[in-house]
């Protein structure tokens, strides 16, 4: 059992419900979902509950599961489709609870996805990758699902098609268009943000950074973005 694939591991789930097949995929997967939910909603908290939310569907939907597909393509499109209800859902939270709200008050921190560093965030030399994924989290649900796939698991332009079920053309269209759109965030004077939606080095200062270190930071993440 220790050396099958992820395939002949999730035909077993499938034909004997096999609970040791099944904990050696939680074993081999848990740490990617858990990194690529932590991606798409900015929150390590709500991507844990989506991590295992994942495994739990995949499991309940064990017999759908295709002889002659990856695995791995079966799970990223749970884990992906997953997140991408949670982002839907807390933008209507958002949209009923501005609606409501006094024309003088001000949308709390939580209210917001994304917003949350990432777990390697604190580190100072990563200035300029975190302000990339500070830009991520303001990319539309569909396109940001996409950069994520290809950038951050190095997915292919097929795979990421057939994990969201959409032609492939589709998927670089989107791909060139977030890429635009995410250097067009960068341009943006940050001054001109709120606060909580600044990367954290840049939340230090009420004054933001200096015009010269904002365009520094704003040109090495575009360098980060070529690499994308």
């Amino acid at each position: 059992l220790f050396a099958i694939s992820d395939e002949q591991a999730m035909w077993r789930v499938q034909m004997y419900d096999d609970n040791q097949a099944f904990a050696q995929l939680l074993k081999r997967w848990e740490e990617p979902i858990q990194r690529l939910c932590t991606r798409m909603l900015g929150d390590e908290h709500k991507a844990q509950d989506m991590t295992q939310e994942a495994f739990s569907k995949v499991y309940a939907r064990r017999k759908d599961f295709q002889h002659g597909s990856k695995f791995s393509t079966f799970l990223w499109r749970v884990a992906v489709n997953l997140c991408l209800d949670e982002l839907r859902r807390l933008k209507r939270r958002r949209e009923v609870s501005v609606f409501h709200e006094p024309p003088d008050s001000e949308a709390s921190e939580t209210d917001f996805p994304g917003t949350d560093p990432l777990p390697d965030d604190e580190a100072v030399s990563d200035e300029d990758a975190r302000l990339v994924r500070w830009a991520l989290a303001r990319l539309p649900e569909h396109y940001r699902s996409v950069v994520i796939l290809r950038h951050y698991e190095d997915l292919k332009f097929r795979e990421i098609a057939e994990v969201l079920s959409i032609p492939e053309g589709t998927v670089k269209s989107r791909m060139a268009e977030a890429l635009s759109t995410l250097h067009q965030i960068l341009r943006k004077p940050l001054n001109d943000e709120p606060a909580l939606w600044k990367p954290a080095a840049l939340r230090k200062s009420n004054r933001g950074p200096a015009p010269n270190q904002r365009e520094a930071l704003v040109q090495r993440a575009q360098r980060e973005l070529l690499a994308l």
